[in-house]
Parts: C-alpha cells; sequence; structure tokens
C-alpha cells in the first residue's frame, strides 16, 4: 500500500511513506530513498535521511545527525556544510569533524541538545 507524501517531485513519481521506496505507477525506481536511519554507513543513507525531514513519524519529533566525534549537527548544518560532509564520507575520512556517523531522535535525549555547529537549540 502506497501512501504519497511527496508534492514537490513530479507528478509521474509518489514516495511511499511506509518503506520509502520511490515509485513510478506501480513500479520501484529507488529503494529506501526517503527513510531514516540511525546507523549511517554511507552516503545513500545520509541522502535519504535529508530527503525524509527533520522530523520523526510518528510523533514529529525533531531529529539531529551525530558525527564520528560525537558532536551533534542540525539539518540545518548539515544542509549547509553539504559538500564537506560529502568530501569527507566519500573518502572516509573520520577524523574531520564532518564525517555523519549516525542520526538521532530528540524524544530519545533526556536534556535539550544543541546544534555544535550554529548553536542553536533542536525542538
Amino acid at each position: 500500500m502506497k501512501y504519497i507524501i511527496n508534492n514537490s517531485m513530479p507528478n509521474q513519481f509518489n514516495v511511499s511513506t511506509f518503506e520509502g521506496d520511490i515509485y513510478k505507477g506501480d513500479q520501484i525506481i529507488r529503494r529506501a530513498a526517503c527513510r531514516h536511519y540511525r546507523e549511517i554507513d554511507n552516503m545513500h543513507q545520509l541522502k535519504a535521511c535529508l530527503r525524509a525531514g527533520e522530523y520523526a513519524w510518528p510523533g514529529g519529533y525533531a531529529c539531529f545527525f551525530i558525527t564520528n566525534d560525537g558532536v551533534a549537527l542540525s539539518f540545518e548544518a548539515v544542509m549547509d556544510n553539504y559538500e564537506e560532509i560529502c568530501h569527507d564520507m566519500i573518502h572516509e575520512w573520520k577524523d574531520t569533524g564532518w564525517y555523519i556517523a549516525a542520526m538521532e531522535c530528540i524524544a530519545n535525549c533526556d536534556e535539550s541538545v544543541f546544534c555544535d555547529h550554529t548553536g542553536k537549540e533542536i525542538a
């Protein structure tokens, strides 16, 4: 069963919210293209998380990224520094501070979380 959520895509493409697949009609074009991953191992997973958006479903809780060295980054910070992040992830440079290792939901945190790049609270 497909649930269409993304109206910004061309009319012939639909995104399923259940599995995050992209469809053209009844044919799957790309699997897991729009979903959240807790552990991020590659650029495909990072891009899928960005496509899925900064809020978890269900609940609408804000999500944020965690770098390999434990720094919290908001979606805004990741988008603003996307080139550096892509470069470091593609080359597997894990000690530069831009290598994304995970994504977390604010609902799983005991206290307020602030983006270490922008200084803004992630809420």
